[in-house]
Order: C-alpha cells, then structure tokens, then sequence
C-alpha cells in the first residue's frame, strides 16, 4: 500500500481517494450507522489495533444477527478495529480495509451498514480479492461494488 501510493486523490472521485497509512476517513470518528446494532456505540475515536487479529475468516451479516447483542458485540468491534488499515471510504458507514493479521492478510474487506464481506472483482468470482486487484479495479472505476 504504502509503495503504490500512501496517499493519493487518483481514482474513482466519488471515492475520495486512497488514505494515507494509518489515516482515518472523515467520517469514521463521527458515523452513527442506522444498523449498527451493538449495545455499546462505535468508538471512532478508539485507537484501532492493526495487530491484534483480523476476526473474520468469511462475509459476516450482522443484520441477521440483531437478536443477539451479547454474541455479536464484541465481534462487530473488533471487525471493525483490529487487524486491518483502512484505505477508504465510499460514504460514512461504507469502509475498505486491507487485512493485515490472520488467515485473510493481504485481502480487502468492505465494511459497511450490517455486513462486512472480502473484496472480489465481479459477484460470480470466488473471493480472492488482494490489495493489488482492489487498487487496479478502484483506480479504473470499476468493481462490484458499482452496482450496488
């Protein structure tokens, strides 16, 4: 990340550009999700710790899992805290995320309103979206992502 660009305004406008390594979108200290649906309020302010593991091994929808606050609430934190950089933002509540620990290091993620899911190029790919397939999708404008 940080060799092809750490920081750069090239790319999709709408996206805002890629942030620099351990760079916060705007939006991620102020964002109220309308389906965050943890007991305890996201903390954009919480030092993040790209350390720790990364939680996730597949796409989770914690939509579904609203009934639940005491099985998910910690895992939706650390989803969204630990293991990973962030690289962008599409709008508040919708991040990108490169892993950094665990079984999906080198994998992008997309965090947003009440699911995270891995990065692939197109929706009939298996998932296998590294960093490199993600920047070169996101720099030309396309990706799966542009249908939503």
């Amino acid at each position: 990340m940080a060799e092809i660009a750490n920081g750069t305004d090239d790319g999709p406008p709408e996206e805002g550009g890629l942030l620099s390594v351990g760079e916060k979108p705007d939006s991620w200290p102020v964002w109220e999700a309308d389906c965050w649906m943890s007991p305890e309020p996201f903390d954009g302010t919480t030092v993040r710790t790209p350390g720790q593991p990364f939680p996730l091994k597949e796409e989770w929808q914690w939509e579904y899992d609203y009934h639940d606050h005491n099985r998910h609430s910690t895992l939706l934190h650390q989803t969204y805290q630990h293991g990973s950089v962030l690289l962008g933002s599409d709008r508040p509540g919708e991040y990108w995320t490169l892993v950094v620990t665990g079984p999906q290091r080198g994998r992008v993620w997309w965090l947003r309103d009440g699911c995270a899911a891995p990065y692939v190029s197109s929706p009939s790919d298996q998932p296998g979206g590294d960093f490199l397939h993600w920047v070169r999708d996101w720099h030309v404008g396309q990706g799966w992502w542009l249908a939503e």
